[in-house]
């Protein structure tokens, strides 16, 4: 992780390795934990292969979704890796996407009490690893990883 451009969270989450990855990788189950709470998501698309679609929306009524993540999966490692992009939107094509364009690459490995689970998000610059980080990067992934861990921990 370079500290001029990345920003990280790591946690350790109490649920087997293989739930943490269906809590990822199942539309159904990253719906309830991937948008901060009171915020609802949607998932139009989840296409888990380098180049794969990775759209969502959100809702703060559970009726109206906007548009909330436009990507592309870059690279994904069974029960390992997830690495995906907005710079690169849905269709292969280049995006200025606000508030920020980043690669964000969650790791998952085995731990004695769970899953050791990291998060690392790459930025282009340090001005745009900035601006993230004063628009409440920790907060609001930091709220998305609580509840992620909630959500796998509650399944058994």
């Amino acid at each position: 992780m370079n500290p001029d451009l990345d920003l990280g969270l790591e946690r350790l989450i109490r649920a087997p390795r293989a739930t943490v990855w269906r809590a990822w990788t199942d539309p159904s189950r990253l719906e309830q934990w991937w948008i901060p709470a009171p915020f609802r998501c949607r998932v139009d698309s989840l296409d888990l292969r380098p180049g794969g679609a990775f759209v969502t929306r959100m809702s703060d009524d559970g009726a109206e979704f906007v548009p909330h993540l436009d990507a592309c999966f870059l690279a994904v490692d069974e029960l390992e890796r997830i690495v995906f992009t907005n710079a690169i939107d849905s269709a292969w094509r280049p995006a200025s996407p606000a508030p920020v364009a980043m690669t964000a690459t969650i790791t998952l490995n085995d731990h004695p009490d769970g899953t050791d689970y990291r998060i690392v998000v790459r930025h282009g610059d340090p001005e745009a690893r900035a601006h993230h980080e004063k628009l409440g990067f920790t907060e609001g992934w930091g709220t998305v990883v609580a509840q992620l861990a909630a959500f796998a921990e509650g399944i058994r």
